[in-house]
């Protein structure tokens, strides 16, 4: 049996109705951690507005990268939930996107890294991360099960944000929306700029974040304001 079809099946056995969303973002984390054998931790890093916080996580490794990211304002665990983007970090040791983090992340003993964003349209944006100790130990095949893996944790939240919507959940949700069509406008305006592709379009946000101390929802809005990065 195929490690897809194992997830699958794990995945299924999930009760999501009447329980606490971090008692079952806690249980999918674990069956990350377990169906995924490249990786040593799992996390699940939730956007309500602007802040982040860890969610649920299954390994000390996990908690502690993700707050290597949180005290910086930046990161994978972050950028992917806003950006609506799949990042992968091959090696922290040479790592360009978040240099600052990525050395600080290897000193910790994570070397590689997978933040999946979470395909759910509501006032709590996220990703899944995941974290290895050796580089390059993380494939298309990782991918592919992290994707299905966010997915249903998607639903969960989906049935939370359901169960007590409110009128600061549809701000929230606004905001969340229109940051995450800001980065899109501001990667379009890099990529034909510059005749370049997506990932380094996202490169050069992410840096100017780093630079300047901005959020990156923020840079993108000055570059689709002005036409220029700040600083």
């Amino acid at each position: 049996m195929n490690n897809l079809t194992e997830l699958h099946e794990s995945l299924a056995k999930v009760v999501l109705g009447n329980r606490d969303l971090v008692e079952v973002l806690t249980e999918i984390t674990r069956i990350a951690r377990r169906e995924m054998p490249s990786i040593e931790a799992a996390s699940v890093t939730l956007i309500r507005g602007e802040k982040p916080f860890t969610a649920a996580y299954e390994g000390q490794m996990a908690l502690d990268a993700d707050e290597l990211q949180y005290e910086r304002g930046y990161g994978p665990c972050m950028d992917a939930g806003r950006a609506g983007q799949v990042l992968l970090i091959d090696d922290m040791r040479s790592e360009q996107r978040w240099p600052d983090y990525a050395q600080h992340a290897a000193a910790h003993g994570v070397l590689s890294s997978l933040s999946v964003p979470l395909p759910f349209q509501g006032a709590t944006i996220g990703a899944l991360n995941t974290y290895a100790k050796r580089p390059r130990f993380l494939d298309d095949r990782d991918v592919e099960l992290a994707e299905d893996i966010a997915a249903w944790i998607a639903i969960a939240i989906g049935n939370a944000e359901a169960a007590a919507r409110t009128s600061e959940d549809l701000s929230n949700l606004r905001a969340a929306m229109m940051s995450r069509a800001l980065i899109e406008q501001a990667k379009g305006i890099l990529m034909e700029r510059h005749k370049i592709k997506e990932d380094e379009a996202f490169t050069i946000l992410t840096h100017a974040c780093q630079r300047t101390n901005i959020e990156l929802r923020d840079v993108a809005e000055e570059l689709v304001r002005t036409g220029a990065l700040p600083g």
